[in-house]
């Protein structure tokens, strides 16, 4: 596979994925490389490829099965070569009935941390963490932004 992509700035890079697969596969190349403590914040529309990419991390840890969106349930808890917290808040209202789920929990837990909708937590989230842009391209194709965000106030990154 062939991931085209470009660097905007130091903290900052652009893929092009052209197939879910692909979208997997970027996923889990970066997904061999985590370590305690990574907190990974998804934000795109809905089928824009957050699943996806989340099945292709938990495979880069060593996750056997079938990972699914965690709509439903909100956290689905994945062993691997480390824990894998995988938080969906698509169905949660506002901050407060994120902060009542425990967030803190698995944000500074002993695993790794994946939000799909982390728009609605940014207040919430860790000082360091990476955020991931998805973005439609084409029916299959997708550009996916990722970029490490070290600090908080007013230069937190908004969708």
């Amino acid at each position: 596979m062939d991931l085209k992509s470009e660097i905007r700035n130091p903290k900052s890079e652009i893929f092009y994925t052209s197939s879910p697969e692909e979208t997997i596969e970027l996923g889990r190349k970066i997904g061999e490389g985590l370590k305690t403590g990574d907190v990974f914040a998804l934000v795109g529309e809905l089928g824009a490829g957050k699943t996806l990419f989340t099945q292709g991390l938990v495979r880069g840890l060593g996750v056997k099965g079938y990972v699914k969106s965690p709509s439903f349930t909100i956290v689905n808890k994945y062993e691997g070569s480390l824990p894998v917290y995988h938080l969906d808040l698509y169905r949660l209202g506002d901050v407060s009935e994120i902060y009542e789920l425990g967030i803190e929990e698995y944000l500074y837990g002993d695993g790794v941390c994946i939000i799909e909708w982390a728009e609605k937590a940014y207040s919430l989230l860790p000082e360091k963490y990476i955020l991931i842009k998805f973005f439609y391209t084409g029916e299959k194709t997708r550009k996916i932004e990722i970029r490490r965000v070290d600090e908080h106030g007013s230069k937190r990154p908004m969708p």
